[in-house]
């Protein structure tokens, strides 16, 4: 027999629910053939079967909570292999009952009389804060467990009335019409995210316009040409990326982050891409953005957008990212203020081109603009490092020759 295990679910993913089983009990299996789908709080995962033979038992139902290393279930060899019934696996983790006695002092956290225990990675994570599980209440995990969400859901409430937050609100009779749809993972831990960068960062928000005509008539020259020769479409998202790159050269502390009481500044620029998938908004990361050439940032960021359509990122294109671009530009948007990517420090907003009628060289013209945004963290960007950050983005999309002869 062959247990199929969660895999290493990628940088600061610490547990997965399992979303949905491609196979029922009972049914021959091949090898490396996909058995179940996971949903992890950034991507969904699919395991295939290590083995080949009969899934002989399914160990975790969906919408379980589970961590790396938990057996999901088990392969019999041969087809004509037994089925036998499903019998629970604990994870290896996992606390065998769901009560916690303390004959003697323990420094970590435990369940509180009639609830379950924290999963591991909420346990850990408890234990760094002085969180306590009477403190969290009720967990969302399966049978109530604590989950690392409830924890930092629990350490971003207002201290100022503990009570009042701990408190769940009920929820409200439904009206006619309306339908509630459980959260997914993935835009559960969007709306946490923001909120947290929010809650956390002294964010503001500086904006500036762009004249758009000489990075348009670059393109227009050059497309077909760059097209040919390297298989990719010439789009402006390049541009932008190489003007963040040669600002964020500049202005190193918009490429930055703070770590306790201390600034990390990153000598290298792995930008994250936003682009919109099926079940929301995702940032896969272009690594060492600051070595690529514009072929290459183009042919990733296409690479990206199609795996995001389709499902298919990984976790480690989603991890790392130091400075991120968002285009609500292809929606339509005129002007927005974009939400830092925590823990970045800086996030780049483009937008839509508009016709507009400016003021050139004392004479009325109309146009091509684009409103740009550099929303940033103030606890270590100034008001002076970050308007002239958007002004290096300007200038250089304003003059493409700057970014050619790196100036």
């Amino acid at each position: 027999m062959t247990d199929i295990l969660v895999p290493t679910l990628g940088e600061s993913v610490s547990s997965a629910t399992v979303a949905r089983w491609l196979k029922k009990a009972g049914e021959a299996v091949a090898a490396d053939e996909p058995l179940v789908e996971l949903e992890t709080d950034k991507v969904t995962v699919e395991v295939n079967a290590p083995a080949a033979g009969v899934l002989e038992a399914i160990s975790a139902a969906e919408g379980a909570e589970v961590a790396p290393g938990a057996v999901l279930g088990s392969i019999a060899a041969g087809a004509g292999a037994g089925v036998k019934p499903a019998q629970p696996h604990p994870a290896p983790a996992a606390p065998a009952t769901p009560h916690v006695e303390t004959p003697r002092a323990v420094t970590g956290p435990v369940a509180v009389p009639g609830t379950h225990a924290p999963l591991p990675a909420a346990a850990k994570l408890m234990s760094e804060t002085g969180a306590s599980a009477a403190a969290i209440g009720a967990g969302t995990g399966k049978d109530g467990r604590i989950t690392k969400g409830d924890v930092m859901d629990f350490l971003a409430r207002p201290a100022a009335a503990p009570a009042a937050a701990a408190a769940p609100r009920a929820p409200r009779a439904p009206e006619a019409g309306e339908e509630r749809v459980k959260m997914t993972r993935l835009r559960a831990t969007i709306a946490r995210r923001l909120k947290e960068a929010q809650n956390t960062a002294a964010m503001l928000t500086t904006f500036n316009e762009v004249d758009m005509g000489a990075a348009m008539a670059l393109r227009t020259e050059y497309k077909d040409a760059f097209e040919k020769k390297h298989g990719v479409k010439l789009g402006f998202m390049s541009f932008f990326v190489k003007a963040a790159v040669a600002a964020l050269k500049e202005f190193p502390a918009v490429n930055a982050e703070i770590d306790g009481d201390e600034i990390v500044y990153k000598h290298f620029v792995h930008m994250g891409i936003a682009v919109g998938g099926p079940s929301g908004l995702v940032v896969p990361v272009l690594r060492n953005a600051d070595t690529l050439s514009f072929a290459e940032i183009e042919k990733s960021i296409g690479a990206f957008g199609k795996k995001a359509r389709d499902g298919a990122l990984k976790l480690d294109e989603l991890a790392g990212g130091s400075f991120t671009i968002t285009n609500g530009g292809i929606y339509g948007s005129l002007m927005s203020t974009p939400i830092l990517n925590p823990p970045q420090s800086g996030i780049l907003g483009m937008h839509k081109i508009q016709e507009r009628p400016m003021a050139v060289g004392g004479k009325v013209e109309i146009r091509p603009m684009m409103y740009i945004a550099l929303s940033y963290d103030h606890r270590i960007v100034d008001g002076k490092e970050a308007v002239s950050f958007l002004v290096r983005v300007k200038e250089s999309i304003e003059d493409p020759r700057r970014l050619m002869l790196d100036i």
